[in-house]
């Protein structure tokens, strides 16, 4: 019997690559995956990229590719801390702890891109292990129906040029710092002093000068629950330094120990119990992403269209917790169009989805990056939606809804319409919300090492 099955040819076995292929077996494709590293290599051999939140929505999308897998790495809210100023002249501006409208996920990449490797391999795809240059994908298009990279923010991402008109920055906002700690005993009755649900709230902890950290429950590939801790430094932060010390799991761990000493004291005597995860030498990382939209459509030297997936289309600065999203809700409305469409896959064709899926949620989740990082343009939501937040818990389970669903942010633009979300939501006018707020005098303090 002739097989009549389109092919499909995909480069990159990380968590776009897999999502993709997994879900196009699904939908009765014959894939292929090429990667430069073997199935092992891929666990065990790379940091993850990042902690990879899935929050709400997206959880959606995915569980249109496969079943979920894991109980572990769940959260229910966030406790945010913001802080100005250093020494004698610190001063705590704003604090909040809120339940999210929806339930979030965090699950190191790794294990998420080898589960889905591995059920893709048993539904008949295949992984063939080899680098792939420009030269190779040309032959690789020339061969199957649909070419797809998905290689992440290097490799061959290059290939697409960068879209200068949806792309605002030229270098990196942020220098990161990635570690991964093992669980501490009694977790939730020992982040009750700043969660109203214990260790089942991320932080989110700003010096509003110098940069964020995010910390929360963490599903690592081997040794199960754990946290995840990343630091955001800003350009000319003296954070910057502090995560240059980082050379192994030790040194990473004191980095945010001296981080947390420095600038979160009241937060010290919990962080000084964390114990870096020696057991897995890539559970940190040292990194900086220029965020970039790139023309996720290119054509190979003889004329064959190649469409780029995840952060080879679009690359987001990880503090709006938009890259992964994207890259699963991306893979999922090309699955959805291509199990309808039964013609030629052309150029015009695959720039139309990218288009779709621009305008469905790439573009609102560039904003609502910009929104976390500070950027200029949204000077007056900070102003205004962190302390409405502080004193009513409907603003602030709202402002999270954006990490689940960015597309609300582009119709709240203006001043008078983030005034318009505070009233509605409390149902009282904005300034008598905003009316209500007062700076904390001092944040509640960790009770100290427990024995």
């Amino acid at each position: 019997m002739t097989n009549t099955k389109r092919r499909v040819a995909i480069v990159g076995a990380g968590l776009a690559g897999t999502t993709i292929g997994l879900g196009l077996v699904n939908a009765g494709f014959d894939v292929t995956i090429y990667s430069d590293r073997d199935r092992r290599s891929l666990r065990n051999d790379v940091p993850p990229t990042g902690t990879a939140v899935y929050f709400g929505k997206s959880l959606d999308y995915d569980a249109e590719i496969i079943e979920n897998l894991y109980e572990i790495g769940n959260s229910t809210g966030m406790s945010v801390r913001i802080v100005s100023g250093t020494g004698e002249a610190r001063t705590p501006v704003i604090e909040f702890d809120r339940p999210f409208n929806y339930r979030a996920q965090a699950v190191d990449t790794r294990l998420r891109a080898d589960d889905r490797l591995g059920c893709f391999l048993a539904r008949g795809g295949k992984f063939i292990v080899r680098a792939v240059t420009t030269e190779d994908l040309d032959a690789i298009a020339a061969d199957v129906d649909l070419t797809l990279v998905a290689t992440g923010k290097g490799g061959l991402s290059s290939f697409f040029p960068v879209d200068p008109d949806r792309t605002v920055y030229a270098e990196p906002q942020r220098h990161l710092l990635l570690a991964t700690f093992k669980e501490l005993d009694r977790a939730d009755q020992q982040f009750a002093y700043r969660s109203s649900d214990g260790a089942r709230h991320n932080w989110f902890t700003i010096h509003a000068e110098f940069g964020e950290t995010f910390f929360g429950p963490y599903l690592h590939k081997d040794l199960g629950a754990t946290r995840a801790f990343i630091g955001f430094a800003k350009p000319g932060s003296p954070w910057i330094d502090l995560f240059k010390s980082a050379i192994d799991t030790q040194s990473a761990r004191d980095a945010v120990v001296s981080l947390f000493a420095g600038y979160f004291p009241e937060d010290l005597a919990l962080i000084e119990q964390l114990e870096p995860l020696h057991e897995d030498p890539h559970s940190w990382f040292l990194g900086a992403v220029t965020p970039t939209v790139r023309r996720a459509v290119a054509i190979t030297t003889s004329g064959h269209p190649v469409a780029a997936i995840g952060d080879a289309a679009v690359s987001f600065d990880p503090i709006g917790g938009q890259g992964a999203q994207n890259a699963v809700v991306q893979s999922a409305l090309l699955i959805r169009a291509l199990r309808e469409y039964k013609g030629k896959i052309t150029y015009e064709w695959l720039q139309g989805q990218f288009g779709k899926h621009w305008d469905h949620r790439a573009a609102a989740a560039t904003e609502v990056t910009r929104l976390f990082l500070g950027d200029a343009k949204y000077a007056a939501h900070a102003e205004l939606l962190f302390p409405a937040a502080a004193v009513n818990p409907k603003i602030g389970s709202a402002f999270f809804d954006f990490l689940s669903e960015p597309q609300p942010l582009l119709g709240i633009q203006s001043r008078e319409e983030v005034n318009k979300l505070i009233a509605d939501l409390a149902a009282e006018p904005a300034e008598a919300v905003l009316a209500r707020f007062k700076a904390p005098e001092q944040f509640a303090r960790a009770a100290g090492r427990v024995g």
